[in-house]
């Protein structure tokens, strides 16, 4: 396929979108550990069920404020490859 066939694409590369992938899960990771870890040093007795809220809900906020970072980085991309294709 010549480079004239080349259709454009918004579609960021696969590296990039693996990369985001990583970087979401790397955040769900952390942000689980750190409920846990916050809710499981002021429990006492049967913590069972409030580590895993903390930790459901640490996992939940970490990787969808990473999921935001990595969105708003994939179109800032998009955006600089058009800019370049473009001169």
């Amino acid at each position: 396929m010549s480079q004239q066939d080349r259709r454009l694409s918004a579609l960021p590369s696969v590296f990039a979108r693996v990369a985001a992938f990583v970087s979401i899960v790397v955040a769900g990771v952390a942000g689980a550990l750190i409920g846990f870890t916050l809710v499981d040093l002021q429990c006492e007795g049967a913590c069972d069920v409030p580590n895993s809220i903390g930790l459901i809900l640490g996992a939940v906020t970490g990787a969808f404020g990473m999921g935001v970072v990595a969105v708003l980085v994939l179109r800032a991309t998009g955006e600089w490859k058009e800019l370049e294709d473009r001169k």
